[in-house]
């Protein structure tokens, strides 16, 4: 018997107050690496009416000046006037950090592996930042290996910053947020359920000041130069049954941190796999590689990424696990929800033969130190807005499918010799 069922993922826009202070604490991690790459970082943002607060533990021998980065970001966002009640040149800017606890960098420092000489290997030298869990997922329903609401409502976001940066929208503001929900037989998408779009606008568009004119014609525009552009490489398309909301409170005009306080982490099932997969619960922004909460994510991502690209499974999860201080994970689960080619405890083998998950050795997979310069100095900024994952507008190190043919003859061979 067929099951139907509908799944829901949001997005929201690099305007959004929770997303300016990723923004700006990555921002932070990308200017402490660039000088510094042994940097240790855990940058914290907090913004509301007119203020921002950068708080956190830095331990660098970078020279920085925050409060000039955060204004620059701001403005890149887009708040540059006080007719969004928030602006880069006007807002104060406050500083608060201190440098990382000692009792934590000894074990980052050294791993445990390495101070009580059960190893010599260079992957072994660094030691997990703290204890976690971390989860990576990927599925074969979109051109990303993303799950379907979540890539959409990514899409849609980047769409909708876009005609306002370009000014095909002259009335966008820069706060908004999506929302997508997929109709699913058999745990495959069949259709689009419902469309949703709330973003900031001005009080009148084109002389139009009537509240149910404004939203008619945000409506209209919004339908045809945002939504419709995001299924261009869709199989599954909108139709006649498919909802479409627009601001159904009626106005958005009083955005961003004006209308709401926004915190560094707050957003991390936006930054992942919008629901869709687990979470160990752990944020990305502002931390340094050496923190698992990040680096890790990555690297399970790549895991999950090349298993199904390998076609070895068509929906993919890997959890990971660390103790702080100490550099191998504690444990590695595989779980294909009954889609593998293979056993999970096959794949699991694999993944052990053919992927590094210590932190030095993540580090160095992905290059997580180097923050490249011919992208202005910019790396780990470019992900804290719509999403680390699944983003063919940026040339990700996770996002390479680069061991799949490795692990399809692997598995070739194993079931040979089997």
């Amino acid at each position: 018997m067929s099951r139907r069922y509908f799944f829901t993922s949001e997005s929201v826009t690099e305007g959004h107050p929770d997303k300016i202070c990723d923004q700006i604490s990555d921002t932070i991690l990308d200017a402490l690496l660039a000088q510094d790459p042994a940097s240790r970082v855990a940058a914290e943002v907090v913004v509301n009416t007119g203020l921002v607060l950068i708080t956190g533990e830095i331990t660098s021998k970078a020279q920085v000046n925050y409060i000039e980065l955060a204004r620059q970001k701001i403005a890149e966002i887009g708040y540059t006037g006080a007719e969004n009640g928030f602006s880069a040149n006007s807002c104060a800017v406050l500083v608060a950090l201190d440098a990382q606890s000692p009792d934590i960098a000894q074990g980052v420092d050294a791993a445990q592996e390495s101070r009580e000489h059960l190893s010599n290997e260079a992957m072994d030298a660094i030691g997990a930042g703290d204890q976690g869990i971390m989860f990576g997922f990927a599925c074969d329903e979109t051109p990303e290996f993303m799950p379907l609401p979540i890539c959409l409502a990514h899409r849609i976001s980047r769409k909708l910053a876009a005609v306002r940066k370009t000014g095909q929208l002259l009335y966008l503001r820069p706060d908004g947020k999506t929302q997508v929900t997929i109709a699913y037989e058999d745990d495959r998408p069949v259709g689009i359920d419902t469309i949703l779009v709330s973003t900031q606008h001005t009080a009148e568009i084109d002389g139009i000041s009537d509240e149910a004119a404004v939203r008619d014609r945000i409506q209209a525009d919004l339908w045809e130069l945002v939504v419709l552009p995001c299924f261009a490489d869709i199989e599954i398309q909108p139709d006649a049954n498919t909802r479409f909301l627009v601001n159904p409170t009626g106005k958005f005009v009083i955005g961003g941190p004006q209308g709401d306080s926004g915190l560094t982490g707050r957003k991390i099932i936006v930054d992942t796999y919008g629901g869709y997969s687990r979470h160990g619960g752990g944020a990305f922004s502002g931390k340094d590689p050496t923190k698992v909460d990040r680096s890790a994510a990555y690297a399970a991502r790549h895991v999950a990424k090349n298993i199904v690209a390998a076609g070895l499974a068509s929906k993919c999860e890997v959890q990971l696990s660390y103790a702080i201080g100490v550099a191998r994970p504690v444990s590695i689960m595989i779980e294909t929800f009954g889609t593998g080619k293979i056993s999970d405890e096959q794949l699991l083998e694999l993944v052990n033969a053919h992927f590094e998950l210590r932190p030095a050795g993540i580090i160095q997979t992905f290059g997580l130190r180097n923050v490249p310069g011919e992208r202005g100095g910019r790396f780990y900024q470019d992900v804290a807005a719509y999403g680390h994952f699944g983003r063919p507008d940026l040339e990700l190190p996770w996002e390479l499918t680069d061991k799949a043919d490795e692990l399809k003859q692997a598995a070739l061979s194993a079931s040979a010799v089997g």
